[in-house]
């Protein structure tokens, strides 16, 4: 016993002996000596394959491994883009128990198009402090398709059929290509997504609480789409073409390069194809007495086809002047000519359900849209790890062009002509925006990165309506739709930003303030009087992240944001114009918009950056939203302000990769929205459940076979007055490398042609309406991209434009 007692009193004390305090430290840096951020450092044992410990490298490239058993360990350091790196072996022990590492410098990975080497991955799906990451490129069916189509699957990201883009629930969102606001909204956004081939999109950066760097306008975040010219070092060269075939054929055709020395560098992009898609509607209208009582009904369909072409095109030139500075220069031209015919024939029947007379109209459109940009940006390095200066300089210039010509024929019960109408309008309209704005950062005292800047911006538009009655030829003005409206508005801005990673938290926090001056002016005619309104605000945006790891190898890390968002009207939704679409059915602006301003909170688990789970909760005052009027069975739709909304919501996106050849994609969000508000019916409460979800599969087959499978589902849900049937679509996707430059994807959407959009409309006076939908969801697409290069090492990440959200509320036909 007392052998035993003596071997075991040994045995403790030598196991005793070998736990010590370890600590190892180090850095991680590029070749240029930047600081590598998020770099995955893995302690290994000398001779054994498997990691003992994980470690993140913090903003400053350093990092600290504790460890508490002595032995002979080496360290490996990879990040994303870079060559994997091994430390020569060292030893913790008693008389060792802390080692620094010699400076870890990470190389750039090469990659040779020539040969295809693949150094690594992006998963779809990556989380960071302030926003989510989706890597496009790792969708094979994005090929063929458009910008627009990408952001439907997009996780939390929602694209209604009318093209309005929601995020976790929430409206507004700003949609920003490289950093740099589309300046679109509405229709006009959702055209120029459609004009955006997906091949050149590299990533979506979702924030649905944007930093204080951002613009605070969009009560529903920000969509940033980098594209893939910011990955194109030396010279590199591409073409892709596509066609589309529904029951209409179209073709997205882009090109795209880039070309470095050692002073310039030189890219640019072209774009061009046609749109030609349809809508088959069918709107159901039944209209009541004070009693209940059918006092006639409505029966429309309306097909309403569109078409026309155009094209984008941009080139830009960076010249560096020394090491530390950039000039740069970049400007961009996008034209489109869309066309739309719509064939619309309603009968109205009395209350006995007996016709009693019919509409046969048809509103032909003739229009274009010319955008031209230019922006002038500088940056200065004053030291390679210390402060920089960046400044942007943007003119925009929008000019469009509605011609619209609507005759409709009026029969009654018998098919005799009861009367002829045409209306004819010609609705031009400018938009001229002014921006500057710069950015300064700087790494101060404990490792606290500081962003600060200030932005100067100034819009001005003119919005023309000329209407005509032509009677028998003749043309003669109808001044109750004829109209001028111009609009003014200065925003001034500026922000404050700090970050900073500790051990295990990591903390953003911002303040951005807005001082707003606006006017607008509606010129009269000989039947209506001028008007005119001036309004001026200023506001506070706070901002605030946190990201903590429960443990030292970042498996479970909980987030929490905060933020404070205003939603500006768009700039003609002000103009109170009327726009007809049919005898009965009219657009109408609203001159009375007042800016909306949202509170959002945000708390998130992130399981081994792969599971993330967040609730979402959000107060909106003065949300706006489209209104439906019926006045004397004319059906008017305008925006208009919803007095409170709320929004609570719980969402989980999941991506997981079991087997080297398969990936898979999750991800589901359920929302309650409880909107209340004065109406022109009395009070417009509207408390409401609904969830969506969506999924994609990828497989990797034998010689360079790739094949994806998703789609998507979303409940019955309603907003405001619209409440929306459930709806969902599949899509299917295989892509073949054919050689190391040339790959062939083909796509077919929605294949059992099951995204059909129908619901009722709530809230009218005396009036029950509903609609159905049809439009050309599901088409196979065939794409062919070819692309050839050579690397060049030591390009600047591009500079961000001083153009900010005034683009977004820029909203058109």
């Amino acid at each position: 016993m007392a052998v035993m007692a003596i071997g075991l009193s040994i045995a403790c004390l030598a196991a005793k002996a070998q736990t010590i305090a370890g600590k190892i430290t180090g850095k991680i840096t590029d070749s240029t000596q930047q600081p590598l951020n998020a770099a995955t450092i893995s302690l290994r044992i000398v001779n054994k394959p498997k990691p003992v410990k994980y470690e993140v490298s913090a903003t400053d490239g350093t990092f600290l491994i504790e460890w508490r058993k002595a032995g002979t360990y080496t360290i490996t350091a990879t990040a994303v883009g870079y060559d994997r790196y091994e430390s020569a072996p060292f030893t913790i022990d008693s008389l060792h128990p802390e080692s620094a590492l010699p400076a870890i410098i990470l190389k750039k990975a090469v990659v040779a198009l020539a040969a295809v080497t693949v150094t690594s991955k992006k998963p779809f799906i990556e989380q960071k402090v302030d926003r989510t990451l989706v890597n496009v490129e790792a969708m094979i069916n994005s090929a063929g398709s458009t910008a627009l189509e990408v952001l439907e699957k997009a996780p939390g990201v929602r694209v209604d059929p009318n093209g309005s883009i929601t995020l976790k629930g929430q409206q507004g969102v700003a949609i920003y290509i490289d950093d740099k606001p589309s300046y679109l909204s509405g229709q006009q956004l959702q055209n120029y997504l459609q004009s955006l081939p997906a091949t050149v999109i590299a990533q979506l950066e979702i924030m649905s609480n944007p930093p204080a760097k951002y613009d605070a306008s969009g009560n529903g975040g920000i969509i940033n789409i980098k594209t893939v010219k910011e990955k194109m070092k030396g010279y590199n060269f591409g073409i892709s073409s596509g066609i589309r075939v529904s029951k209409y054929t179209s073709t997205n055709n882009n090109l795209d390069f880039n070309y470095r020395t050692n002073k310039f560098n030189i890219f640019g992009t072209f774009s061009a194809g046609n749109r030609n898609n349809f809508n088959d509607i069918d709107i159901y209208r039944k209209y009541m007495d004070d009693d209940g009582n059918t006092t006639g009904t409505f029966m429309q369909n309306s097909f309403i086809h569109k078409f026309g072409g155009g094209y984008r095109a941009s080139l830009g030139v960076d010249y560096f002047p020394s090491k530390k500075t950039t000039v740069g220069v970049l400007v961009s031209r996008l034209e489109r000519y869309p066309k739309s015919t719509n064939r619309s024939l309603g009968t109205l029947y009395n209350e006995n359900h007996q016709p009693d007379s019919s509409l046969n109209s048809n509103n032909d459109e003739n229009g274009s849209f010319i955008n031209n940009r230019i922006n002038l940006n500088i940056k200065h390095d004053f030291s390679k790890n210390g402060p920089s200066l960046q400044a942007n300089v943007d003119y925009l210039e929008y000019n469009t062009n509605n011609d619209q010509v609507l005759t409709t024929d009026n029969y009654t019960s018998t098919g005799s002509l009861k009367s002829e109408d045409q209306l004819a309008g010609y609705l031009p309209a400018n938009i001229r925006i002014y921006a500057a704005k710069t950015d300064y950062e700087q790494t101060i005292a404990n490792q606290w990165k500081l962003e600060a800047g200030a932005k100067f911006s100034y819009t001005k538009t003119s919005n023309v309506a000329n209407y005509y009655n032509v009677i028998a030829g003749v043309s003669e003005p109808d001044y109750d739709k004829t109209n001028h409206f111009m609009y003014d508005e200065n925003i001034n801005a500026g922000y404050l930003n700090l970050n900073r990673m500790f051990n295990k938290l990591t903390v953003q926090l911002g303040l951005r303030y807005e001082g707003t001056l606006s006017k607008g002016h509606q010129l009269g005619n000989v039947l209506k009087p001028d008007s005119s309104f001036n309004r001026s605000y200023n506001n506070l945006f706070p901002t605030l992240f946190l990201l903590y790891k429960l443990d030292t190898n970042s498996n479970h890390q909980l987030k929490f944001n905060y933020g404070r968002r205003i939603g500006r009207p768009y700039y003609q939704d002000l103009n109170p114009f009327i726009s007809p679409l049919d005898k009965l059915t009219f657009y109408v602006g609203n001159p009375y918009l007042k800016p909306s301003f949202s509170s959002k909170y945000e708390l998130g688990y992130i399981f081994r950056n792969r599971i993330t789970t967040t609730i979402n909760y959000s107060d909106t005052r003065d949300q706006v939203n489209e209104t439906i009027e019926i006045n004397d069975q004319k059906y008017y739709s305008r925006p208009g302000n919803i007095g409170k909304t709320t929004s609570l919501s719980f969402g989980i996106d999941a991506f997981f990769n079991p087997k080297p050849w398969l990936t898979f994609q999750l991800s589901g969000q359920m929302n309650y929205i409880h909107f209340k508000s004065s109406f022109y019916t009395g009070t417009l409460e509207v408390k409401n459940q609904y969830y969506y979800t969506q999924a994609l599969v990828q497989f990797k087959l034998k010689n360079n076979w790739t094949m994806q499978l998703d789609g998507n589902y979303t409940s019955k849900s309603k907003n405001a007055q619209f409440v929306f049937a459930g709806r969902g679509r599949v899509n299917y996707s295989v892509s073949k490398m054919v050689s190391p430059k040339v790959t062939v994807k083909f796509n077919v959407t929605d294949v059992f042609l099951t995204g059909i959009n129908k619901g009722d409309i709530a809230n009218l006076k005396l009036t029950d309406a509903n609609f159905r939908t049809l439009s050309d969801t599901r088409a196979a697409l065939l794409t062919v991209s070819f692309r050839m290069g050579k690397r060049v090492e030591g390009q600047r990440k591009k500079i961000e434009s001083g153009a900010d959200a005034e683009q977004d509320r820029v909203k058109d036909k």
